[in-house]
């Protein structure tokens, strides 16, 4: 299989720049927490993520709510958003930042065979690397490994 080069652009990951079906991908926490980061940017955007995610959240005992688990939510008929579970907490501790490289190499295997399925390409800002502390350098690679390894087409924004 081929591999794809991650696409960057500068702009908005909520506006994905594709004529096809595409995923939104975004880090949460465990926490059941939202109201920081990209996550608002999404909620301005659309209501579904949110109240999704606050449902699986509150539902957790029954589900699959945890690290590296991912939601799909339908925001419009060509667009998912991913609520991927990619960080413990909210706080940077001793134990270090939020983020669980772990969490995320799962999620985003899940994204992937999501994607795949759907014919979708994956949108993101660069998660993982604002308020739950990550590095991009190590998520990056995450990306090559689970989605462009698979010929996924992967746009991640900076914003201006």
């Amino acid at each position: 299989m081929s591999m794809t080069k991650i696409i960057y652009k500068t702009g908005d990951a909520t506006v994905p720049d594709t004529s096809g079906s595409a995923v939104i991908a975004q880090i949460c926490n465990d926490l059941g927490r939202w109201g920081k980061g990209f996550v608002v940017a999404v909620s301005a955007r659309w209501k579904q993520p949110e109240l999704a995610y606050r449902d699986w959240y509150e539902q957790r005992e029954f589900n699959d709510f945890g690290l590296g688990a991912v939601q799909f939510v339908r925001v419009t008929p060509d667009v998912h958003v991913a609520n991927m579970i990619g960080q413990h907490g909210i706080r940077s501790s001793a134990g270090g930042a939020p983020i669980r490289y772990e969490a995320v190499d799962q999620a985003l295997e899940k994204l992937a065979e999501f994607a795949a399925v759907s014919n979708a390409s994956v949108q993101m800002p660069r998660i993982g690397c604002g308020l739950a502390g990550g590095s991009w350098d190590r998520i990056e690679p995450l990306i090559h490994a689970r989605l462009s390894s698979r010929s996924i087409s992967v746009v991640v924004y900076d914003l201006e």
